[in-house]
Parts: structure tokens; sequence; C-alpha cells
């Protein structure tokens, strides 16, 4: 699962400079407060909670499917949608919207964000608790207060936050422990600026390195955190690859991650393969394909039979700034060039998320309602040997695979 960070980045960047006094230079970026009103419109629109099948399909799904969707009082909720498709649970029900979310892939408890506090509760929505209260947020300087990101250790017994820094929480014990703090800069008047924050993405498959951001004053990048040695190793090569923000797939044996971009502008467009050992970025396909010809590329996913799955076009254009290309579905060897096949014809234009089935048998796919919505969509089923699609429902993001 990946939800498109671009927005969520977006957002980081204006919340600090608003906090921050001085002129600064920045990259164009898109009307963020635009972007958020249509994006919660499209949330909010209907009864977007139901699922689209009326008959259960036994199998259908090899998991529950969790996501965020709005609830009556239009603020977004997690939701689980049963292996047969249509059989949909409403999990959370807070006063606020659940901001981030992760499942516990041993016992199916979810660890969530909302109302900045870091909550616990069971897979059927009972047993709720509060494991962190950040209390209210400091307008002038967000980033001081917020609880940001919360994610589950593969065998269940911790989870990684990010308030002040990075935190290790044991579950067993309820102690947690600070492993990086927040690198903050004092500019008087009541400023605060980020000199680098850290906050989790995704543990590695055998739990033994722990993907993260580094959020900086302008800007963003991607590290991977070792817990047992407490060290960090630092990206390096690639300039201009997008490498940030949860936008990267760990391999099966966690040593290696693969991060694509199917947009240009802030960050180049292409694919990349990042060595987790010494943080070695290699680019697999350059975004300028160097013919007059761009290279787009999105939701890679290094499956069992060892082969990647992505979405790509390569198109010609003079476009300064590129979002939702026409991107099509396709498996290649893992240097995402040899032996690369089609696998649909359809084009995937609107497509904000994709949700990977574990065998790669298919992937769910978000399409957006319209081109001005960059989070989540309709949830369709899309099948890699040519079996029609499957809408599941008519709304979803941040869709993650339960145990």
């Amino acid at each position: 699962m990946k939800t498109v960070r671009f927005i969520s980045l977006a957002i980081l960047l204006t919340s600090l400079l608003a906090a921050c006094a001085g002129p600064v230079s920045v990259p164009p970026t898109p009307d963020v407060n635009a972007i958020v009103a249509q994006t919660l419109q499209a949330l909010t629109a209907g009864p977007v909670a139901t699922p689209l099948a009326s008959t259960p399909t036994p199998g259908l799904l090899p998991r529950s499917l969790y996501f965020l969707n709005a609830d009556a009082a239009a603020h977004a909720q997690i939701f689980r949608l049963a292996p047969d498709g249509v059989t949909l649970k409403q999990v959370t029900a807070e006063p606020t919207e659940v901001k981030y979310y992760d499942v516990n892939q041993v016992n199916g408890r979810i660890v969530y964000i909302s109302n900045n506090q870091m909550l616990l509760i069971n897979s059927d929505g009972s047993g709720r608790q509060v494991l962190l209260d950040g209390g209210p947020v400091d307008e002038n300087n967000p980033f001081l207060t917020n609880i940001q990101s919360a994610v589950w250790s593969p065998n269940g017994e911790t989870i990684a936050y990010g308030y002040g820094g990075l935190n290790l929480y044991a579950v067993a014990t309820g102690v947690s422990n600070r492993v990086l703090e927040n690198q903050l800069d004092d500019v008087g008047g009541g400023f605060i600026v980020p000199r680098e924050m850290y906050w989790p993405d995704r543990f590695s498959p055998d739990g033994t390195k722990l993907l993260i951001t580094l959020g900086y004053y302008e800007g963003a990048s991607a590290a991977i955190y070792y817990p047992a040695a407490n060290s960090l190793v630092r990206l390096s090569g690639a300039e201009g690859a997008m490498i940030c923000c949860g936008e990267e797939e760990w391999n099966t044996d966690s040593s290696t991650l693969f991060a694509a971009n199917p947009s240009m502008g802030m960050f180049s467009s292409g694919l990349w393969r990042i060595n987790a050992a010494n943080g070695q970025v290699s680019t697999l396909l350059p975004g300028d394909a160097g013919n007059g010809t761009f290279n787009f590329a999105d939701e890679p996913f290094y499956a069992p039979d060892g082969q990647l799955y992505f979405f790509f076009a390569n198109l010609p254009t003079t476009q300064e700034f590129v979002s939702h290309p026409p991107l099509q579905l396709v498996r290649a060897a893992a240097d995402g060039v040899s032996g690369r096949t089609l696998l649909s014809p359809d084009t995937f234009t609107l497509m904000n998320e994709a949700l990977w089935s574990p065998d790669a048998s298919f992937v769910i796919v978000a399409i957006a309602p319209s081109d001005q919505i960059y989070e989540g969509g309709r949830a369709e089923i899309v099948y890699t040997d040519g079996r029609p699609r499957v809408v599941l429902v008519s709304f979803a993001k941040e869709m993650k695979w339960g145990p």
C-alpha cells in the first residue's frame, strides 16, 4: 500500500513556512487549500462507505481490507471490508478525523492518530484506549506538539511513532523510548524552525529496519533506521529523485527498497532502487529518457516470483509540471527494464493509490473522481491475468491489508 504523499508534503511545507518569519523562496506548489477542500468534498460526498458489490464472493480478497472513509459526521474514520468484498464495518467513531493508522498483522489491533492522540483499538471496534495524548497543537509551531504517524513492527510488539522525534513504544510494558530527537532552531519571536524532524513510514518485513521520513524547513527526504544498533543510514545518489514520504516499497528479504514517482515538478519522475545497507540510490528508469520522452512510474511491488510489478508510461511532453499521466500496468525484471511486459490495455490516468495482493495476482487501485482530487478514490480490483475488474467501494484512501 502506498498513498500519494504529494499533498501531505505540500501541507507540511505550507504549515512550516507559515510558522516562520521572513520571506523564503520555495518551488511552485499547487493551491493547498483548494486541494484540501476538493479532497474533503470528494470524501464526504454521499454514502461513500457502501460496498458496490451486492453478492458476497468467498475468497475475493486474501485478507480483510482496511481504509479511511467518511462517517455520517463527515469525519474520516477507519473501515474494514471483509474478504467477501461486501461485509463492511466502521471500526472507529472519533469526534475528529483519523489522520494516520496501521494494522497489527498478528492480531488485527489498530493504532491510529486522531485529535492529536495516539490510540489503540481492536479490529471489531472494541477495547479503545489512549496510548498518548499530545495535547493542544501550537498553531505557530505545529510540529512541536503534533503526533506524526504510527506504525506496527511485523511481530506486533512495537509501535514506532513521531512525537518530538522518532519513538518506539513497547506494547507489553507500555514504555516509550525516544531514539531520535527532532532538531529545531529557535529563530526568535516565538517561532521555531525545524532543522530536521523524524517520523516512521514502514518497518522492513523482517522487522530489523525502519523506513523513516526526514522533514526539513523546505522539503523532505527518507532514511533507514536500525533499531538494534540505534543507527541511521541516510540516502545518497540519484539527485532529484522522489525518495520520501512513504512512497517506497520493501522487497521480500528486506535488503532493498523500490521507489517511483509518476509526476514532474518538485521532484523528477522515474523509478529507483535503494540499498538498505548503505542507502545508495540507483536509478532504474530516469525521468528524462533522453529521446524527447519522459518515464513515469508508480506503485512498484517486488513480488514473490522475483518480478517487479508497477505502473508505467513513457510519454513525450513539453510541460514543466505533469501529474496524473496515463499509466499502464507492467511487469519486468528487478531492473525495471528487462522483459518489461504490458499486463493490461487499460490506462490509469486518475489513480491516486494502489495496494498489491501478496502474490501480485491483482492490485487494488483508488481512482479519483476528478484530476483535482489527490487522495483516495473508487477502489477497484485489477487482475494481472486480464480478468475483468471488480469495483469494491466508491471511495477509499490509505488502503491496508489486515492479518
